[in-house]
């Protein structure tokens, strides 16, 4: 019945025909027991049915009916989902695509969205095509995208937000579709329920009286995004090619999955009064108070209820089985009569209006609209929460920096509170309202003088370098702010360059490197906060690649003037032993690309050649057996994904340091050390025609010509299609050269 049924979301259906009642069948309404579709069986007098698909008015005009449900569809794809804190990918289930073009898309945070079409998932999950629907899994992720691709042209494209501990996601495709009907039905006495079947499809549609439906305990899952889109497109897609969209799938039903999903049932704390409900707020270090204005509404006080009990099913089912503050994020209030004073103050004067309020009763935006026009913004996944968190952090850090009183710690929180904002995607500060964007928040101001805040900064790390004990809201502060995600990021859209300030925050950092490392965790998990503070050599050694990164596209000759506080830096964790191999590895990228005053590469193989003999040679221990001691002892945040990954990183880092050696003519002390080098990086990885190439000139450079023959013989033995056809007849050449003497 699925094909017949499941795969459209509903239609106004009117049949009259005989129903068989042999037995006594009670008359009434009877409602569809599917997770998906709700269909209503209403039994009537005379013999007579109705299936009940899409209802609502209907006007007569001349002769024709012109219809208007009283439901309209919110989603073209229907969503359900399971949440499983331990779940490390999640599943996904497409219900019956049959032969429609859709595409899956998945993003994190504000990263490229990553598509791919459903019936290459299919094709690679599924090769028999031997089931109805697409189960496979993604990554975990913040927005799932679904497209269906229509032949025409157009492209419908939902966006929907995933629960942070999403584990499972039910999709269903809402096609609007009517078909005759050839159908009949039988009741089944044991179990009360009536099944209607259609003739060419052999599932039957289970009926059960309507009486006897207990309410759905699952809510419905509302796209923040609707679009429908002309020749919608992304890198690689291939176009449409035919009729089937290539999607042919087999016929066979599968009946769906009706688990029901636990829910925490929550409730909302409402106030009958403005002053209560301002005070209750101040409690709440993460939420915000919306006030809704809508005097001239007869209907307010039964809209809002109505909104605060569908707010209420949302949050329960977005906290799954237990309370979850993260999803708790506003408390709302009905304005009265008695808040006129309030609202003069506060020179509001439309209604409808929102306003919200920080937990000081301080306004932060408005808007020209009821709750119900705005219901979608006011959950988790909506950037509106985001904004008001910048627009009330950075109304506190103005008053904090302003206020002359203001205490060296409540500076700290100051700075610190802005820090661990979400950096924005966009510095949109202009919010004003416009006739084409009449609904749109209106924030208040927050702008902030940059250099006075950068002096602030700078007092503030130059007054704790004494510090015996770190303050880890200040740690927090300076990692924020080194990986260019901290407050400077909040006031300004480019990146910038590690300043003065910022490197003697780093050295801040390290002298208290094991007292921070043995506070982080419990620091991470305070109650009612979020923290994230990662191992520290990790963290600096990220930053200050991520500064090469943004040094090299600054004109202002910071990069030549950083360079020697950025190599101190590593050499200080490396003094102290936290040089692990993220530090080492960013620490190889930035020497490697510099020179010493001489042209030689003096400093970069020096280093190389400690981290050689500390870390991967050991006396009468295997390359390989070592490496493999040392891939065991890396943490899972590790930028190492796979032993083969750590495997070649290594081997390649070894032929690359052998290479330079190879190449500048100022490097000739080190010859002897890069053999040794070359030759690990053989152990590594074998008969690799790159290494067997560096290892035959530096045979050659050390005088030990006949092993450089021999082994360039290798070299070009071992070249294969993979090598790019400029360097093969380079090696080629150098052998030819090393055979006749030129070299």
């Amino acid at each position: 019945m699925r094909n017949f049924i499941w795969s459209f979301l509903a239609f106004f259906c009117l049949i009259s025909s005989a129903f068989s009642q042999t037995i006594n069948i009670e008359k009434g309404s009877y409602l569809s027991t599917g997770q998906s579709q709700k269909i209503k069986l209403n039994l009537l007098d005379n013999n007579k049915y109705e299936l009940v698909f899409y209802s609502g008015d209907y006007e007569i005009k001349g002769d024709s009916l012109l219809f208007t449900p009283s439901v309209k569809a919110e989603n073209m794809f229907d969503l359900t989902f399971k949440n499983d804190k331990k779940a490390k990918k999640i599943k996904v289930k497409f219900v019956n695509p049959n032969y429609n073009s859709f595409y899956i898309g998945t993003q994190k945070k504000s990263d490229p969205i990553q598509y791919e079409r459903l019936a290459d998932i299919g094709a690679r999950v599924n090769p028999n095509y031997d089931k109805i629907d697409v189960d496979f899994e993604i990554d975990r992720a913040d927005y799932l995208y679904l497209i269906y691709e229509l032949y025409g042209g157009d492209s419908k494209v939902s966006k929907f937000a995933l629960p942070k501990d999403v584990s499972e996601v039910t999709i269903q495709y809402n096609l609007d579709a009517t078909a005759d009907l050839n159908i009949t039905g039988f009741y089944d006495q044991k179990t009360k329920d009536l099944m209607i079947l259609e003739q060419s499809v052999p599932t039957p549609l289970i009926f059960r009286n309507a009486k006897d439906v207990q309410p759905e305990k699952v809510s419905k899952v509302i796209a923040l995004e609707n679009k429908t889109i002309t020749n919608w497109t992304y890198p690689g897609k291939e176009p449409l090619v035919s009729d089937d969209f290539g999607t042919a799938v087999d016929s066979t039903v599968v009946v769906a999955d009706t688990t029901s999903v636990a829910t925490y049932d929550f409730k909302l704390k409402i106030e009958n009064n403005l002053k209560s409900a301002i005070s209750s707020n101040k409690t709440a270090k993460t939420k915000f108070l919306v006030v809704e204005l809508d005097s001239k509404n007869a209907s307010a006080k039964t809209d809002f209820d109505a909104f605060i009990k569908d707010q209420e099913t949302q949050i329960s089912y977005a906290m799954y089985d237990e309370y979850n503050p993260e999803y708790d994020l506003y408390n709302f209030y009905l304005a009265t009569a008695d808040d006129k004073k309030w609202l003069k103050t506060n020179k509001i004067t439309d209604t409808p209006c929102l306003i919200i309020l920080n937990n000081n009763g301080e306004v932060l935006a408005t808007v020209k609209t009821n709750l119900s026009g705005k219901q979608y913004q006011f959950n988790y996944y909506d950037a509106l929460y985001r904004k008001l968190q910048r627009t009330d952090g950075l109304l506190a850090f103005n008053k904090i920096v302003k206020n002359k009183k203001a205490t060296d710690s409540d500076l700290i929180q100051a700075f610190n509170k802005i820090s661990v904002l979400e950096i924005p995607y966009d510095y949109d500060t202009d919010y004003t309202l416009t006739d084409d964007k009449p609904i749109e928040f209106k924030f208040v101001n927050t702008t902030v003088d940059k250099k006075e805040v950068a002096q602030i900064w700078k007092k503030l790390i130059e007054a704790h370098q004494k510090d015996a004990k770190p303050n880890m809201y200040l740690v927090e502060t300076i990692l924020k702010e080194i990986k260019n995600q901290g407050f400077s990021k909040q006031f300004i859209k480019d990146d910038k360059v590690l300043n003065d300030t910022d490197y003697l925050a780093i050295d801040y950092l390290i002298k208290h490197y094991d007292a921070i490392d043995a506070q982080r965790l419990a620091f991470n998990s305070k109650e009612g906060e979020t923290h994230s503070i990662e191992s520290l050599n990790t963290e600096i050694a990220a930053a200050l690649q991520q500064n090469k990164d943004v040094e090299q596209n600054d004109i202002s000759g910071s990069k030549n003037k950083n360079q020697n506080k950025t190599i101190s830096i590593y050499k200080k964790l490396i003094a102290l032993g936290k040089g692990n191999f993220d530090c080492y590895q960013n620490y190889f990228i930035y020497l490697a690309e510099l020179e010493d005053k001489d042209g030689s590469n003096t400093t970069y193989l020096k280093e190389f050649s400690t981290y050689f003999d500390s870390y991967l040679t050991t006396d009468r221990v295997n390359p390989i057996v070592r490496l493999d001691e040392l891939f065991t002892l890396l943490d899972e945040n590790s930028g190492y994904s796979s032993w083969n990954y750590f495997k070649e990183y290594h081997s390649n880092l070894a032929n690359s340091a052998a290479w330079t050696v190879v190449s500048k003519p100022g490097n000739t002390a080190f010859i002897k050390s890069a053999i040794i080098w070359s030759e690990y990086s053989l152990v590594v990885t074998k008969n690799n025609p790159y290494y067997l190439d560096t290892l035959a000139q530096l045979y050659y450079k050390d005088g030990q010509k006949q092993k450089a023959i021999e082994t360039q013989t290798l070299a070009v033995k071992y070249l294969t299609d993979y090598v790019e056809e400029e360097t093969a007849t380079e090696i080629k050449e150098t052998l030819s050269k090393m055979q006749n003497g030129t070299y």
